[in-house]
């Protein structure tokens, strides 16, 4: 390899993690001329970048945990449903700031076919935003105005399938055999079926297996989630340059954050079941040296929806780190499995398994986003003390949550419901969800009072956490189910439309209102969202634990950090609830200025308390 002419930044980053890089690649590939094009194509892709996201890499690399700062807030939202167009959306961000949010997370807006997009997840043209939402120029215009305030930008990257109207998938169709080694085609079912015994399936009731004939190219194609998406064949080294080269273009344009998609599946084997395989971590571990070595301003977070067992190693380790973010999915799951229950116990088993992970390890903490929720619980430990077995477990949970439970006050929907296995999902905004909803349509005063403490009280435990809390656009200012999509018919089969509805501008209006549901939700996140970010003890290098409160109704997090100590306190019962602070010192609310004095704590019903000691 002829290092000549390299530029000099370039030539030190890349020899930096040559040695590694080249033996990752040489184990999946064992190809030397694969790997001279994959290097020469990094050398283009950093000779593209401009200098000002060069200077942005200069500086992150200065505050290499940027990332992890506890001043960030992030909020998730679609272009389409927010502002219309990308342009409309930079139109918005003094609304964005206003809400205190400084990482935005930018739903797909690739270039998708309608109707079978899957929400964008089904990707036609990776260097194209789908017209309607505007162009690459746009994207790149947004990112530039949002360095400038500085908020930093997510992106979905799907690299583990293309549309079947991809430019690749189209010269598969017609027979070409170099575009469909990018794909897994088969020429009859034999193989395909041998899959199946060991692959699981993704959605067995609206996609159900893992391949699908294709008339036109008279094959079978491997198809994980959705027929119209081809799983594409990482085994092939083109598939991996050229992926890599789109997701470089991407941060090229100033992405600072490409969310890695569906990551655990893009290495497939016949006779396993297709996730989590060691190759998938070396290839992670490989795109995280190509950003350090092209654009270390940008940074991965890895989506994986699976147990914390199988989650964590998507870190890497300190010495090879992998993604820099990962979604702390079971924690969202537990938490409103605690909502339904009242029972704080499995939520304080799956956080002591959080808490004990390595500071280095940062994940982003939600309440809601644009998926369902699904039932993915221990239920070994929740059966060990509940004595309920999983079906019936999930079918109370699902019935609470739609409001079929009697004193339920929760409006939500199923989402592939499945009663052979007795299995579904299920969509609702965090404010339908809390009983916001329900309470507006009672004009109960003292339910919809209730219903907003369990709305903040949720995002208050998010804020307690480390990591980085994401809201879900709209629920800033409470909006509630959109039930339109029912009068969609590209729309109407998916009820995760439930929770996808338009922004609501004119609720919006309402946020400084204090009167107003909208008001009283806004002014108590942006509360929450100050104190976390003036207060060192929400650092993400505090110690963390549970603080056991002796009342299986009641969750207690302490954090410590530099002689700064916060005793947090959430009551998921229906009554006012007091417990035992249980740690040293002379604490105050972090809220109200008020002192506790006697070691005990007095807690509304669905609500919180911060308290602060410092030594």
């Amino acid at each position: 390899m002829d290092k000549r002419g390299w530029n000099k930044i370039f030539r030190e980053r890349f020899d930096k993690h040559e040695a590694e890089l080249h033996w990752d690649y040489m184990s999946l590939y064992n190809d030397e001329n694969a790997f001279d094009y994959f290097v020469e194509m990094l050398q283009k892709a950093y000779k593209d970048r401009s200098r000002t996201l060069k200077a942005i890499d200069r500086k992150r690399l200065e505050d290499a945990d940027w990332y992890k700062s506890r001043e960030l807030v992030g909020m998730l939202m679609y272009v389409d449903c927010f502002a219309g167009t990308l342009n409309g959306v930079r139109d918005k961000l003094d609304y964005l700031e206003d809400c205190g949010v400084n990482y935005l997370h930018l739903m797909p807006l690739l270039e998708s076919p309608e109707g079978r997009s899957d929400g964008g997840y089904a990707v036609s043209d990776f260097r194209k935003v789908q017209p309607d939402l505007g162009t690459m120029e746009d994207l790149a215009a947004l990112a530039e105005e949002c360095h400038r305030r500085n908020i930093s930008i997510c992106l979905d990257y799907v690299m583990n399938h293309t549309s079947e109207d991809h430019a690749w998938a189209k010269k598969a169709k017609a027979g070409d055999p170099e575009y469909q080694s990018r794909y897994f085609f088969y020429d009859d079912w034999s193989i395909p079926d041998a899959y199946e015994k060991t692959v699981p399936q993704v959605f067995p009731t609206t996609a159900p297996g893992n391949f699908t004939w294709c008339e036109e190219a008279g094959k079978v194609v491997m198809t994980t989630f959705y027929p119209y998406q081809w799983d594409l064949n990482y085994h092939n080294p083109t598939v991996f340059n050229d992926m890599t080269d789109d997701m470089l273009n991407l941060a090229n344009q100033g992405i600072d954050i490409i969310r890695l998609d569906a990551v655990p599946y893009i290495w497939k084997e016949l006779g396993t079941k297709c996730r989590n395989l060691p190759q998938v971590h070396t290839m992670v571990r490989m795109m995280h040296m190509v950003c350090d070595i092209v654009c270390p301003a940008t940074i991965l977070l890895g989506e994986v929806v699976m147990e914390p067992s199988k989650v964590v190693p998507y870190f890497g380790s300190v010495q090879k780190p992998e993604c820099h973010l990962l979604y702390n999915v079971t924690t969202m799951v537990s938490t409103w499995n605690t909502v339904a229950t009242r029972d704080v116990r499995l939520l304080e088993h799956q956080l002591g398994q959080v808490f004990a992970l390595p500071h280095e390890y940062t994940f982003l903490n939600y309440l809601r986003c644009h998926d369902d929720i699904g039932w993915g619980l221990d239920f070994d430990y929740l059966n060990s003390y509940m004595g309920s077995g999983e079906v019936s477990h999930k079918k109370y949970l699902n019935d609470y949550f739609t409001g079929k439970w009697e004193g339920s006050w929760s409006r939500g929907e199923l989402y592939n419901d499945d009663p052979r296995l007795g299995d579904a999902r299920l969509c609702g905004t965090t404010a339908s969800l809390c009983g916001i909803e329900a309470a507006l349509q009672e004009g109960d005063s003292a339910k919809l009072d209730a219903a907003i403490r369990l709305d903040v009280m949720l995002h208050a435990f998010m804020f307690t956490l480390s990591g980085i809390p994401v809201l879900y656009s709209g629920d800033e200012i409470a909006m509630k189910n959109d039930y339109s999509y029912h009068g969609d018919p590209l729309k109407a089969d998916d009820s995760r439309y439930l929770h996808r509805g338009a922004m609501d501008w004119e609720a919006a209006e309402k946020r400084h209102d204090t009167e107003s549901v909208e008001g009283r939700i806004f002014a108590s996140l942006l509360e929450i969202e100050k104190v976390r970010s003036g207060n060192e003890v929400f650092s993400s290098e505090a110690d963390v634990w549970i603080i056991v409160t002796g009342d299986k109704t009641v969750l207690g997090i302490g954090r410590y950090y530099k002689g700064k100590k916060l005793a947090a306190f959430f009551n998921f019962a229906d009554e006012e609830r007091t417990v035992p602070i249980n740690t040293e010192g002379s604490f105050k609310d972090l809220l109200t200025g008020k002192g506790c004095e006697d070691g005990d704590v007095t807690i509304p019903s669905k609500g919180f308390a911060w308290l602060f000691c410092e030594f």
